[in-house]
């Protein structure tokens, strides 16, 4: 059994009945003493909120950053990418099921401190850490001490988020990230409430804050279920949104859902499906629109919006074209490609380099 790293936080307040009240996101959890919230990490204890899993991971790994998914966040180079246990959401389709729906702490199998994170990432020629396989906001205050401490060796730090969390902690939280992908599930409140068991507007308010109010590279992931949230419609409607709310440089990758979790009676998602969603996007001026989940070149690829030329080619998670200038401008005719890009790409290609960090670092 791992033994729980328990901290204090701060996002919580008393109630008159005599219950706390958890305030890091939209589900308020009001807890009596020794119960935990819906996400299973943050707890009451001794008359406030606490997080249970400080310092613990249920694993660690170098990554491309393409992974997760970033395309116009430094291509081509390594991320460290760890995760905890639990989820603020309840998503009945969940891909990472066995980790962010973990009621077991002996999940929790690695430990390490932020500072050994960042040596790790150093170490392991990484030019990031991402929050990922659950989402890091419910584990807020170790994501945070985990930043600032990759920030001091020039390492920097991704999350890989649902979105789900409140104004306060939200803008601390984004404070300390350079990148995130955000997982928009759909463009339904009809769909967050039966199948996430959460709301749409949280999200689209996470989306907005990242985009307006942070420097925060931000690109935007939807996993599209057949008959849940894949219609003309609905794609319409969600691309046209990104556009007009958040503008046409934010990345905008479709994913391909597979049965798993509570929805193995689903069709696994038509690859055609995937580039009918990226041809939708494209049209309502989405300028970087992706497939994904699939083995698709045209759809991972990049393209500028200006010629239409190739600007990087990708093969799954390998680079194998790249025509942009080291300003970031397209070869063929100047213009710029927006993100974040080195004056090379990366040369980490494919590879996942599980990492033991206990006794290591």
């Amino acid at each position: 059994m791992v033994n729980e790293s328990v901290v204090a936080t701060k996002y919580w307040h008393k109630l008159a009945d005599g219950r706390v009240q958890c305030d890091l996101c939209p589900r308020f959890c009001k807890l009596n003493e020794g119960q935990r919230g819906l996400c299973f990490v943050r707890a009451r204890r001794d008359q406030e909120i606490v997080l249970t899993t400080y310092g613990r991971s249920s694993g660690f790994c170098v990554d491309p950053i393409e992974k997760k998914p970033l395309n116009h966040f430094y291509p081509g180079t390594a991320v460290l990418s760890f995760g905890t246990a639990g989820c603020n959401l309840a998503c009945r389709f969940c891909q990472n099921w066995d980790i962010s729906k973990s009621r077991e702490i002996d999940t929790l199998a690695d430990a390490a401190s932020p500072g050994a994170i960042a040596r790790a990432a150093l170490d392991l020629g990484c030019h990031s850490v991402a929050y990922t396989y659950n989402d890091p906001v419910i584990f807020l205050e170790y994501a945070v001490d985990v930043a600032q401490a990759c920030h001091e060796v020039g390492v920097r730090s991704v999350a890989v988020t649902a979105g789900y969390i409140n104004d306060a902690p939200r803008a601390e939280f984004y404070e300390h990230m350079d990148a995130a992908n955000v997982d928009l599930k759909c463009f339904s409140e009809d769909f967050y409430q039966r199948l996430c068991a959460g709301h749409l507007q949280p999200v689209l308010e996470t989306l907005q804050y990242i985009k307006r109010e942070t420097s925060t590279w931000l690109e935007i992931t939807t996993l599209l279920i057949p008959g849940e949230n894949d219609s003309t419609e609905e794609l319409e409607a969600l691309t046209q949104w990104v556009v007009e709310e958040l503008g046409p440089d934010v990345p905008l990758h479709f994913s391909a859902f597979h049965p798993d979790y509570k929805m193995r009676d689903y069709p696994p998602t038509p690859p055609a499906t995937l580039t009918r969603a990226r041809r939708i996007a494209v049209k309502n001026g989405v300028r970087y629109a992706f497939t994904g989940n699939v083995h698709d070149s045209d759809g991972g690829s990049t393209y500028c919006h200006n010629c239409q030329q190739k600007l990087i080619g990708r093969n799954w998670y390998n680079l194998r074209e790249w025509n942009l200038t080291k300003d970031g401008r397209c070869r063929f005719c100047g213009t710029l490609c927006t993100g974040h890009f080195l004056a090379a790409p990366g040369k980490w290609g494919a590879r996942r380099q599980p990492v033991r960090m206990a006794n290591r670092y």
